[in-house]
């Protein structure tokens, strides 16, 4: 069985792992702190379990840099009871096999174990703090966190799929400022806000002179992201002539001017889109040579309904942002709370945001309260975003919604709610954890526990 290396300041944490591992057939080995820890690594260790808070002027981060940078590493899993997406992105970047939030229980780490790698080899730059871009720490958030941390440093192409609103520039400036082009800019052209006859200047450029209004030579978006990374956000709404110009751009890193000789990029291409470019495919509107050129490392974005674990911390983080000029710092209390973790969020995070900031300005008290969480803008469009969205994200919103004007009516009854649905209580119960709301309702009323039998 396997050696592994716990490296914990907590020592009843430390030794509950122990005892877990020993359970399970492996051989514990203990260490109080990453310089304890770095002196008992040695080439019988099989992996590490990692904490990444820990005194003595060393934390995780640093002892997987120093882990990592060893020519025979043993697989390194971090553990944490403070994820964020900064020490997430970096982990993985600097080689983590996974990065787990705490407390990890048996089960977990038995399938953790079988999991590991044998040894790698890696080569690791310096770590560096890029600050926490991306607020979420929610299973589905932490796979983008950690799909970042992988991709940061290559230049393979990535393809950010979300609904409009959940942040997908954000995705793509974090692989930019953890990635080694961070030195390099940082290029973003939305592809569906130009017109189609000024597109192909805007990527490539023109010469002086090859159009009328072209004044000047323009270098354009491909070789102004030199060394660094050009974002072309929506893509899926470039027009089919200028797909086939894009392509040859992708494949042979040469782009041709308007009115000027081919010319080199070296440019990490980033790309982005709300829409589903397979189907676009399927229907001739989309070029499959491109879709399949633009796929090597896809990452899809949640919409926000899908991770409302996240909702509160998002929205304490718009709250301090916007206090943060002025220094009036204001709360939500907990009927404000509850009513942001039951809105559907059709329009995602930015549509969290700008709730957030208009209940911030037009509150006059410190505490906002749930009559100044105003969402009425976004149920008025509600209809149309349905219409707009995909099948899946059309009925998960639908059934949402339903499902909490079901619980409403019955005052948290959740029998008689799935009655009312027509559904079984237990694949209610299945629907209100997939959504998130299954804690609130329990709260709706006080006789919902001696009702619901």
């Amino acid at each position: 069985m396997a050696t592994i290396l716990i490296v914990d300041d907590d020592a009843a944490l430390r030794d509950g792992l122990a005892e877990a591992l020993a359970d399970l057939g492996h051989t514990p080995r203990l260490a109080a702190s990453g310089r304890e820890g770095l002196a008992a690594l040695s080439d019988d260790v099989d992996a590490v379990l990692l904490d990444l808070r820990m005194p003595g002027g060393m934390d995780g981060i640093e002892v997987l840099r120093r882990i990592r940078s060893q020519r025979k590493a043993p697989p390194v899993v971090v553990l944490t009871a403070f994820a964020s997406a900064a020490n997430t992105i970096e982990a993985m970047r600097l080689g983590a096999f996974d990065h787990l939030s705490k407390p990890i229980g048996r089960e977990e780490l038995k399938a953790l174990l079988s999991r590991l790698p044998a040894r790698a080899h890696p080569i690791v730059e310096p770590t560096r703090d890029a600050g926490d871009s991306l607020i979420g720490s929610s299973e589905e958030m932490r796979r983008v966190q950690k799909a970042i941390g992988l991709a940061a440093d290559s230049d393979a192409i990535v393809l950010i799929r979300g609904e409009t609103g959940t942040g997908k520039e954000l995705v793509a400036r974090a692989l930019h400022i953890y990635g080694k082009r961070k030195d390099g800019p940082f290029v973003a052209v939305n592809c569906a806000a130009i017109p189609e006859d000024l597109l192909e200047s805007e990527l490539f450029g023109h010469m002086k002179g090859s159009f009328t209004g072209a004044t000047a030579d323009r270098a354009g978006a491909f070789r102004d992201a030199a060394d660094g990374t050009l974002f072309l956000d929506e893509i899926g709404d470039m027009p089919l002539a200028m797909q086939a110009k894009i392509l040859r751009a992708l494949q042979e890193q040469v782009v041709t001017p308007v009115g000027g000789k081919p010319v080199r990029t070296t440019a990490r291409v980033i790309a982005a889109t709300h829409r589903d470019l397979a189907k676009l495919v399927a229907a001739n509107e989309f070029r499959e040579d491109l879709y399949y050129r633009l796929n090597v490392v896809p990452i899809a974005i949640p919409p926000l309904r899908e991770r409302a674990a996240d909702i509160v911390p998002l929205a304490e983080h718009f709250l301090a942002r916007v206090a943060a000029p002025s220094g009036r710092h204001k709360r939500l209390n907990a009927a404000a709370i509850e009513k942001l973790q039951q809105h559907g969020w059709p329009g995602n995070v930015r549509e969290l945001r700008n709730v957030i900031e208009r209940a911030y300005i037009l509150t006059r008290a410190d505490v906002i309260g749930p009559g100044d969480i105003d969402t009425s803008r976004a149920e008025v469009h509600s209809a149309n975003s349905l219409l707009d969205a995909d099948l899946p994200a059309a009925v998960a919103q639908l059934e949402k919604t339903m499902i909490l004007r079901a619980l409403e009516a019955c005052d948290g009854n959740r029998t008689e709610a799935a009655r009312r649905l027509g559904i079984n209580r237990q694949l209610l119960y299945t629907k209100m954890q997939r959504y998130g709301i299954a804690e609130s309702s329990e709260n709706l009323t006080d006789g919902v526990k001696k009702d619901d039998g």
